[in-house]
């Protein structure tokens, strides 16, 4: 080991080296349909004015010192009011924890609750939980959930492992699948940790929920979206959230996120990023804050955010489902959530027009890249098995003018294909 254990196993991410095949293509010149970024073009969805006013508003007032290491005030009392007005979570400022985004605050919920050599149950395709149990050098429980089960954790999948568990990292609306948790199987997984932790006896440490929910205001059609504490109040003792503004209003470069919880769990959540530092900026909070009054512009941007994304997606998943009509090995589910449709490309097998077998569900991507131009990112970069055929496609920088020539390139690289 030339550096730390941890630096020299850390695993490189497969979406960051996609991503730098797709610079070099572009960079030469190549026609790229770019559905791999979860992230939004802002010259197609821009942050809400109102936000982007108040961001400029509270530069020009010189909002540029530290915040409170916990947030500020102001920020934490308006995130408690949406989300009681919103999702009748109702949480004191001190059980709220500010940071800039979701990633610091999953990182110090992993870090305040999890040991060396703790089990963390999480499912598969998901993002990052690999990295995250990595980081604090816990055992990996790993359900890999399928179609069957519309990509989300079965209870009956997760309950061989809650014995021995401190952590069960959930997600809903689902990065990368873009698909939602039922409600009966969302109380299914709440009654077994219930059950876990009335098991436990004192001093031992409990089984917590980290509950992922960024995506939860972009739900489409007759979806909901359900969370643990809603569903079962109980578990508000054992649930931890977290949210942000990146995706609901397209401000992933704003940095401005929030968790709930237990205030033993989030307080020491702060003193851990006391020492990290990663704070959400003060001219941010500042205009979060105003932002969240504003239930009006909230409900204008999203009425219209949503239709646009929902619009891309059911346009996507339309092409998808005519492709397989005609016979060719695809397949996608149905859009139901966030900005992403999960889409099934079973081509591993498959002789191309010179001759090469496409071997690995790699030589699909690579294929399908080459080929169609398009870029999507394989589930085996969420953890999931390295010949699944399934994949995350994003529409946050997608041109609607873009859909119909993806799928007709598309269709024109999977013709060109043997069995």
């Amino acid at each position: 080991m030339k550096l730390s254990h941890l630096s020299e196993t850390l695993i490189g991410s497969e979406i960051v080296k996609l991503g730098g095949e797709i610079r070099e293509k572009i960079r030469q010149g190549e026609r790229i349909y770019n559905f791999t970024i979860g992230d939004f073009d802002p010259a197609i969805f821009p942050i809400p004015k109102e936000l982007e006013d108040a961001i400029v508003e509270a530069y020009r007032k010189h909002f540029t010192n530290y915040p409170a290491a916990e947030g500020n005030t102001d920020l934490r009392e308006a995130v408690r009011s949406f989300i009681k007005d919103e999702e009748g979570l109702d949480y004191p400022v001190n059980e709220i924890q500010v940071a800039s985004g979701g990633r610091p605050l999953i990182y110090t919920v992993f870090r305040a609750i999890c040991d060396k050599g703790d089990k963390i149950i999480y499912a598969v395709p998901s993002w990052n939980n690999n990295h995250y149990t990595h980081f604090v050098s816990g055992e990996h429980i790993v359900i890999e959930a399928g179609a069957a089960d519309n990509f989300m954790p079965a209870a009956a999948a997760i309950r061989p492992h809650v014995q021995e568990a401190v952590l069960l990292s959930l997600c809903s609306p689902q990065n990368p699948t873009g698909t939602t948790f039922r409600k009966e199987e969302l109380e299914a997984i709440c009654d077994l940790v219930l059950e876990e932790n009335k098991r436990r006896e004192a001093g031992r440490k409990k089984l917590y929920v980290m509950f992922d929910q960024m995506y939860w205001h972009l739900t489409y059609g007759d979806i909901r979206h359900y969370n643990p504490v809603s569903l079962r109040p109980e578990m508000k003792a054992y649930t931890i959230f977290i949210d942000a503004v990146s995706k609901v209003f397209a401000a992933t470069g704003v940095r401005v996120g929030w968790s709930m919880g237990p205030a033993e769990v989030i307080n020491k959540m702060k003193a851990i990023l006391t020492h990290i530092g990663a704070w959400a900026p003060m001219a941010e909070q500042k205009a979060v804050a105003h932002y969240l009054g504003n239930r009006r512009a909230i409900k204008n941007y999203l009425t219209h955010f949503k239709s646009e994304i929902e619009e891309r997606l059911q346009r996507i998943y339309a092409g998808f489902v005519l492709l397989k009509e005609e016979g060719f090995a695809v397949d996608a589910i149905a859009p139901e959530a966030a900005i992403y449709l999960t889409i099934k490309l079973d081509l591993a097998g498959k002789k191309t027009a010179e001759g090469t077998i496409l071997e690995t569900q790699a030589d699909v991507t690579a294929y399908l890249l080459n080929k169609a131009g398009l870029a999507v990112v394989p589930f085996y970069a969420f953890g999931a098995s390295k010949n699944s055929p399934w994949y995350r496609l994003s529409v946050g920088t997608c041109k609607k003018e873009e859909i119909p020539e993806m799928i007709g390139k598309l269709k024109e690289a999977l013709q060109l294909l043997e069995a």
